[in-house]
């Protein structure tokens, strides 16, 4: 059932391609999807309701308002889609879960380059090899590599050191730093690793025997002995990459296995024959999706981030917007990529092997949640839905407490759990700047009206709204956020109170509150979160106290003032850290003398 101001917003659209955005009754950015025709391919939305799928109702119930972008053509639409879906993580979206935490690789750019492993990808900036989902097997890459040609690890400007560190004498550094290897040898070597990395290790085996040869001609058999060692091990791991693949190309191959709302993703890279690695990732938000629509939602999130693309992907089954998808990665990686669903022979055999170990990674994922209490996780917020007639299980939840003494200090804390987990990025601490006396409930209305004053003014995405909110209180603390919310044009936000004594949950216009049974996994949820508001908050609150108490008491010492007090809180972070010091750390801070240290430690 639409209203008369979304028909009016459709009949309104263009007829070219672009990207269409869904928004719900707060505003909240729940949908993002492109078209090559954006009038037909919204108003389909529209039309035999009754014959939409149950994931695709629910999303054209929750629509209250329509926004779009024109762009040039399909690629560009595709590009904007993909930006917008990172930004806004729309709930209805299929979504690769935490791609902002997956580690790469990287080869610093810079005279004296370094390989590091980092989180954040940035263009242009060196080479990048991933991104990875096991940081523990990125690392023993790193070791092994390091192993078998040493390189730099440290930050430091090369041209104040004086001397080569510990790592120079372990064998794990060559020490540019201190002249002992030339720039020519140092970067040969970054050369080989930057080979490694692509797969290409026979071609470094091939340049380390003439390296040896070269070394045992000059009679330097003790160098030609440490490249040996080097050839040694890189043909142990070229065999254990080995696989039975007859195909000696470069290629990527894909499948999934589907579990409810999630799909398990594995990925093998293949390169010249070889397996040189294989990575798991997960997507949310896939249930009651075709294949088609679950592939292409991957490869347009998976490449958009990867450092390297190759000319082949085999596939399960064609992707949706196979033609435009291959144009973008073409455009990626400066030559033709191909994605193709193999019929027989070898690329066939290697497709099964993914799909097979696609179906036994997902069991193992499903094993590890439940030995973790992920799915406990996952019940709680099912449960939460059913029992707050939320109209799906709320992804982000905020929960707020205050702490102060009869007013005085006086903070807030905003906590943040996503999937159930908690999510420390996102903690907000608040120092109260509006309220005078031991008021919790004007207390708790600026802290909310603050949080949602960053969300009018957030462009970067760093204040995503709520799905649930909970404030640890009873009817009265409800009540409080609830008057600020509306004063924030944010009044359908979904708000809850959870009182202490009995754990019960106050909803707002409902007079009775709702009592869980104590085995309830939401219960245990709210629980968590509210335990985890009141330890952020207090933590900040007693921060506050004791660096007022060491202030207090260093005002009334003769010689110190507002820069030396700072200083000395810096230094030794509350009143016990400055009662605790002794004499002579008390005179190694700025500003100290020795004579001040002997009278600060009598005065304290």
């Amino acid at each position: 059932m639409t209203t008369p101001y979304i028909d009016e917003q459709v009949r309104q659209m263009p007829s070219g391609p672009g990207v269409y955005l869904m928004k719900d009754e707060r505003g909240q950015i729940i949908y993002v999807g492109k078209a090559v025709n954006l009038k037909s391919r919204v108003r389909s939305y529209f039309r035999n309701l009754s014959k939409l799928d149950g994931k695709t109702a629910m999303l054209v119930a929750d629509i209250r308002d329509l926004e779009y972008f024109v762009t040039g053509s399909e690629q560009e639409a595709l590009i904007l889609e993909l930006n917008l879906i990172k930004r806004h993580r729309p709930r209805y979206n299929i979504m690769l879960k935490d791609d902002k935490s997956y580690p790469y690789l990287h080869i610093t750019a810079g005279e004296w380059p370094r390989l590091e492993v980092t989180r954040r990808y940035i263009e242009g900036d060196g080479r990048y090899f991933g991104p990875f989902t096991d940081s523990r097997s990125v690392r023993e890459v790193l070791e092994l590599l390091r192993r078998i040609f040493p390189f730099r690890s440290c930050t430091k400007n090369l041209k104040t050191v004086k001397r080569p560190c510990l790592e120079y004498d372990m064998g794990r550094c060559p020490a540019p730093c201190s002249g002992r290897v030339a720039a020519e040898d140092y970067h040969r070597s970054i050369d080989q690793i930057t080979l490694f990395l692509e797969g290409r290790q026979e071609t470094v085996v091939r340049r380390l025997r003439q390296e040896i040869t070269a070394a045992a001609a000059k009679m330097e058999f003790e160098r030609a002995a440490q490249i040996r060692d080097r050839v040694r091990d890189i043909e142990q791991v070229i065999a254990a990459q080995r696989i039975a693949i007859k195909a000696r190309v470069e290629l990527d191959t894909i499948a999934y296995t589907q579990d409810g709302d999630e799909s398990f993703v594995m990925v093998f890279f293949i390169r010249g024959g070889k397996l040189i690695g294989r990575e798991h990732f997960l997507l949310k938000g896939t249930r009651e999706q075709p294949p088609s629509t679950v592939l292409s939602s991957f490869i347009g999130q998976f490449y958009s981030n990867a450092a390297h693309l190759p000319p082949l992907i085999l596939l399960e089954t064609p992707p949706g917007d196979q033609t435009v998808l291959e144009e973008w990665l073409s455009h990626r990686r400066g030559s033709r990529v191909k994605l193709v669903v193999p019929q027989r022979g070898p690329r066939v055999e290697l497709l099964n092997m993914v799909k097979d170990n696609a179906r036994q990674g997902l069991e193992h994922h499903k094993l590890k949640r439940l030995l973790t209490g992920a799915d406990d996780a996952r019940a709680a917020l099912d449960e939460l839905a059913d029992v707050l007639k939320l109209a799906a299980p709320p992804q982000r939840i905020e929960g707020y407490d205050i702490s102060n003494i009869q007013g005085r200090l006086a903070v807030g804390s905003m906590v943040v759990f996503n999937d159930g987990k908690p999510d420390s990025r996102h903690y907000r601490r608040f120092r109260i700047k509006t309220v005078e006396g031991a008021d919790d409930f004007s207390m708790i209305r600026e802290v909310i009206g603050r949080r949602f004053n960053h969300a009018k003014d957030d462009s970067e995405g760093k204040w995503v709204l709520p799905d649930l909110i909970l404030i640890d209180g009873g009817k009265g603390q409800l009540s409080a956020a609830v008057e600020a919310l509306i004063d924030k044009d944010a009044g359908k936000t979904p708000v809850i109170g959870l009182a202490k004594e009995r754990e019960e949950i106050f909803l707002p216009r409902q007079s009775h509150p709702i009592l869980l049974d104590e085995r309830s996994a939401a219960r245990r949820l709210l629980q968590r979160i509210r335990d985890e508001a009141h330890r952020f908050a207090l933590g900040y609150h007693t921060n506050l106290r004791q660096k007022a108490a060491v202030g207090s008491a260093l005002d009334a010492i003769p010689g110190i003032g507002p820069a030396k007090r700072r200083a000395l809180i810096k230094q030794f972070i509350s009143a016990s850290g400055v009662r605790a010091a002794s004499t002579e750390e008390l005179a190694a801070v700025k500003g100290i003398t020795p004579q001040l240290a002997r009278l600060i430690k009598e005065s304290l």
